[in-house]
């Protein structure tokens, strides 16, 4: 074949596929379910190793508003920091594994990296965990997807991360 025949063929480009990210329900449907599914489990564990009088202290949610039950009954800093430790490991090894979380399988949805969207490195992810307190904190974090059209809340924006939809 000659070089000019070579040169004229029209090279064929992959079609471009659209990204399709998971709007906010799902999203909440997944985390919902999340919250039942690990955060039972992880009760329970807590409970075990620092007795059934863990369950009935002040949240951190209580002291940070001054409830009276969390000067009666302050929450243990090493309980509390135990299980925040527990929820960071097991979301973070859900996340990076396959990208979902039980509750997000089921509202077939998956974390990726937004650059690249394949799964999000462990930094990344652990980026994103500290990001939803700062979603809730602010409130607003978690609606920001609702006006954007990616659909990223400010974890994910925070993180570098992506939701996206998934067969």
């Amino acid at each position: 074949m000659r070089w000019r025949t070579l040169k004229t063929k029209k090279r064929s480009t992959p079609p471009k596929t659209k990204t399709l990210f998971a709007p906010f329900w799902p999203r909440v449907a997944g985390f919902a379910t999340d919250i039942f599914m690990i955060g039972l489990p992880i009760s329970i564990i807590t409970m075990m190793l620092f007795g059934y009088d863990q369950m009935h202290t002040a949240g951190a949610l209580d002291v940070l508003v001054h409830d009276p039950k969390a000067q009666t009954n302050p929450p243990n800093p090493i309980a509390s920091l135990t299980q925040i430790a527990l929820f960071l490991l097991v979301y973070v090894w859900f996340w990076h594994r396959n990208g979902q979380t039980p509750g997000k399988k089921l509202s077939h949805i998956r974390v990726v990296d937004a650059s690249t969207l394949q799964n999000a490195p462990y930094w990344k992810l652990t980026l994103r965990f500290i990001g939803y307190f700062l979603s809730f904190i602010t409130l607003i974090g978690f609606f920001i997807g609702l006006f954007r059209s990616d659909k990223r809340a400010l974890h994910d924006l925070i993180s570098g991360t992506a939701v996206i939809r998934v067969p």
